[in-house]
């Protein structure tokens, strides 16, 4: 039996959606208790490529795409490919219309690939290395992201009429998790704006005859759903623009103010305001410009998370369970820290589902675990599941599109899950599953 065969009678069944905040709007629960995505039954793909596999629906991606685009129409909306960046999500970027946003020649290398526009790429990271500038001169990437008076000067000499921005920290606390906040003083990107090292950093740009300066750059962090913050760094970073037209003589004519915007993950988590950021930042850019006798400078939002962690969807396979009366219950599946290391990273939260079966007995609260030789190797920490889960069972892991196949190892030497996209009732592969010959292949034996 193929995944074909058994859609027609899933659609007749299916009768309720899950939580649409956390998976994807498409997804949906079978009366047995079947959760079907685009229109394809997550058992059947399970059974057709095995577990874990990260499942990635095409339409919800390019949906937040579009959302995107419709939302902010002035400005220019750049994917973070670091998010996650395969072939196919380059092109359905490439596609949409959107720019893309790397941090390494590897990443380029996919963009080239399937020939992106290299008028819509971007180059960022706090210490891109010589084969990294000089793959991005050479394809040649319309922006690069300058993040210290190091690459400044190991660029100025290579460059010829390079388009550069310079990140400024601006000194502005995102309110997210210390992990993945990178708009104060003390973390490793961009240039200061309280000690002076942004305008000296302008400076030292406008000195190079091989880069010419397009704007500035600032990024807060992630997960970031408060917009009061956003409004803040814009008001600081034109502040800038204007600091840099008074002793500069120049007035830069692009302003990006990176991504981070915030995805829930398990329901009640705050959500990003698309349309209340949009409104209020138009707002806040007009009267800074104003205050300041600027012209509105053209700008860039950059998010990755917010276009493609709901997209996804990680299943796994119940290994064993565990019961420790008075303490827990371990449900161990065949995946874990090597596919996700975020709840390791930094706590991160997920909502798991029961997929292929009915649920016969009352939730109770347990606790998802890896197979890695980790007792941190946790998967989702207190969730509520069947009270009859057991070995054999498939699990569903809710928006794992971002920073899961990004951020994937072989540790234990497990292999990496596959990426599978869903559409329209049919699955593909976007990238195959690691084998062991794939682990072996790098190790010469000597």
């Amino acid at each position: 039996m193929t995944l074909g065969d058994v859609i027609p009678s899933l659609r007749s069944s299916l009768v309720r959606g899950l939580t649409p905040e956390v998976w994807p709007a498409g997804a949906e629960l079978s009366a047995d208790g079947e959760m079907v995505v685009a229109g394809v039954p997550m058992s059947g793909l399970a059974a057709t490529f095995g577990t874990p596999t990260y499942v990635l629906d095409e339409a919800e991606f390019r949906g937040q795409c579009r959302r995107y685009a419709a939302s902010l129409p002035d400005a220019e909306v750049c994917y973070a490919g670091k998010a996650l960046l395969t072939r196919a999500v380059a092109r359905w970027v490439a596609e949409e219309g959107l720019s893309l946003d790397v941090c390494s020649a590897g990443e380029l290398a996919v963009a080239r690939s399937v020939g992106f526009p290299p008028e819509r790429l971007v180059l960022h990271g706090n210490a891109k290395t010589p084969e990294d500038l000089k793959a991005a001169l050479r394809y040649p990437v319309s922006r690069i992201v300058l993040d210290s008076f190091d690459e400044i000067a190991q660029l100025g000499p290579l460059a010829h009429d390079q388009q550069v921005l310079v990140r400024v920290t601006p000194g502005v606390d995102g309110a997210t998790h210390h992990a993945i906040t990178t708009g104060i003083e003390d973390q490793k990107f961009g240039f200061s704006l309280a000690n002076g090292d942004a305008l000296e950093a302008v400076r030292r740009v406008l000195a190079e005859p091989g880069l010419r300066l397009a704007g500035l750059h600032c990024h807060l962090g992630s997960q970031i759903a408060r917009l009061a913050p956003l409004e803040e760094a814009t008001r600081r970073m034109i502040g800038l623009l204007a600091a840099i037209r008074d002793r500069q003589g120049v007035v830069p004519s692009q302003l990006n103010l990176g991504g981070g915007h915030a995805v829930r993950y398990v329901p009640g988590d705050e959500a990003f305001d698309l349309a209340g950021f949009a409104h209020r930042l138009s707002g806040t850019i007009n009267y800074e410009c104003g205050r300041h006798r600027l012209p509105a400078p053209r700008l860039t939002l950059e998010p990755g998370r917010a276009l493609v962690a709901r997209a996804g969807i990680t299943l796994y396979r119940v290994v064993t369970v565990k019961h420790i009366p008075g303490v827990r219950t371990f449900v161990a599946v065949d995946g874990g820290m090597s596919d996700n290391p975020r709840p390791a990273l930094y706590g991160a939260r997920y909502t798991v589902d029961l997929s292929g079966r009915l649920r016969t007995a009352p939730a109770r609260p347990v606790t998802v675990v890896g197979r890695h030789c980790e007792a941190g190797d946790v998967v989702a920490r207190d969730v509520l599941l069947p009270g009859d889960v057991r070995a054999g069972d498939l699990l569903a892991v809710a928006c794992t599109g971002a920073y899961h196949h990004s951020l994937a190892s072989s540790y234990n030497l497990v292999g990496r899950p596959p990426v599978v996209a869903v559409r329209d009732g049919n699955a593909r592969v976007l990238v195959r599953r690691e084998t062991e010959e794939d682990l072996l292949a790098r190790d010469t034996g000597r």
